[in-house]
């Protein structure tokens, strides 16, 4: 049995103030993902949460999901899906009983038993049943179970499977929206999740027994503790961090016999618009980008040599301009000298606070406005996370690794 295993859609994001629904993104790698179903022909499709990228979606985004639902529907693929903690799971699952007459499954929000799709034999291997689990908190599984011990995600995941009456001696699929870490250790972030890191973690091995797990929630394509457990990553770069993995697309997922080996194969598919970061001192981008023909692109610039001004800026932005392309950030690695200081003449780099750092990232997303009191709030939060009982050099990578997500979580929650 095949089916294909796709996840973070986030119908309806925008990029640096870019709408990727108005800009077409989003709709042209919907169909050019039916494209690729047509080619592949699955018995299913997976998607494992974050449909979109708010709770309560633009009629706009709504449409490019509704067009991608019913051409499935069209050609008799059934589809199964959960809601992600980016989804309204009440949304997502309204009219599900009408759906699911349709092959359109749906699990919105968390209950007592976990909804459940089989899939008749196609391969003369048996059935395979899915179990589809919305992204669950603590407090909703203490509730939904009667169970105040529960305290933490892994044992709501825990408790919530065990009262499952699973056939674990048949084929399994488990589909879920959460953070699954390996020994408490998890997988490489993709860069544009919202505050993920530490937060929902459960073990890999809360799902032993399905022969397939499929996971949503981290951008990056990755297995977690065995090569079964899968998240499949965003269809497109939200983030220039991921621009540095392998290409993007959906995973398609064969099941053999109870107990083969699973294969997974990532069907890679083109964006619209490809994302790209350009680093280097100001004359070695000059010359190679004025170059340069490609058109139609994402750009980060960093100048490592001097700091940006507007001269340097409008350049920049006429050149990509032309060929259709949009500098979406544009920033400068270069840090000038402080005067010399008293102790032996010994020169020494002027260092921000931390809540300075957060501000000018804060600019430069939303062209040069200043961040409001709640806002200064949170950066003063993060700030001191960042310098609790930490060196100079711990906290120096701390800010680095959270800075970016703080601000986009900020910007995510005004849109």
């Amino acid at each position: 049995m095949r089916f294909l295993h796709l996840a973070d859609l986030h119908f309806g994001k925008s990029l640096y103030g870019v709408s990727l629904i108005d800009n077409k993104d989003q709709e042209i790698w919907r169909d050019r993902f039916l494209e690729k179903v047509e080619e592949i022909k699955p018995d299913a499709v997976v998607i494992a949460g974050d449909i979109y990228d708010r709770s309560a979606p633009s009629g706009e985004a709504v449409t490019v999901f509704d067009g991608m639902l019913t051409r499935l529907e069209d050609r008799k693929i059934p589809v199964l899906m959960v809601a992600g903690n980016h989804d309204s799971g009440q949304r997502l699952a309204f009219a599900g009983d009408i759906l699911a007459k349709r092959n359109i499954y749906v699990a919105g929000m968390m209950e007592k038993t976990v909804s459940r799709v089989t899939i008749p034999e196609r391969d003369k291997a048996g059935e395979v049943t899915f179990w589809l689990i919305p992204y669950l908190f603590p407090a909703m599984a203490a509730d939904r179970l009667g169970d105040e011990s529960i305290r933490d995600y892994e044992t709501a995941m825990r408790r919530l499977l065990e009262r499952q009456d699973i056939d674990f001696s048949r084929r399994n699929v488990a589909v879920a929206h959460q953070n699954v870490t390996a020994r408490g250790r998890e997988v490489e972030r993709g860069g544009s999740e919202s505050m993920v890191g530490g937060v929902g973690q459960m073990d890999y091995q809360v799902f032993d027994g399905f022969d397939y797990v499929a996971l949503g929630h981290i951008h990056s394509s990755y297995p977690v503790g065995r090569s079964q457990v899968r998240y499949a990553g965003s269809p497109l770069c939200y983030h220039f961090d991921e621009t540095r993995q392998p290409a993007k697309g959906p995973l398609l997922v064969e099941l053999g016999p109870k107990g083969s080996e699973v294969k997974v194969e990532t069907i890679k598919i083109a964006p619209l618009h490809p994302m790209r970061e350009i680093r280097g001192t100001y004359e070695d981008i000059k010359r190679e980008e004025e170059e340069r023909r490609a058109e139609g692109e994402y750009v980060r610039i960093v100048i490592t040599d001097r700091r940006v001004t507007p001269e340097i800026s409008a350049f920049f932005r006429e050149l990509f301009g032309k060929r259709g392309s949009v500098v979406m950030e544009f920033t400068s690695e270069f840090r000038e000298f402080g005067a010399l200081s008293g102790n032996g003449g010994t020169g020494r780099r002027e260092e921000k606070s931390v809540e300075e750092y957060f501000t000018e990232l804060y600019r430069e997303r939303k062209a040069g406005e200043e961040p409001d009191e709640k806002e200064t709030e949170l950066f003063h939060f993060a700030a001191e996370r960042a310098r609790s009982g930490a060196g100079a050099e711990e906290m120096r990578e701390a800010v680095e690794r959270d800075a970016d997500d703080l601000v986009e979580f900020i910007l995510g929650q005004e849109e």
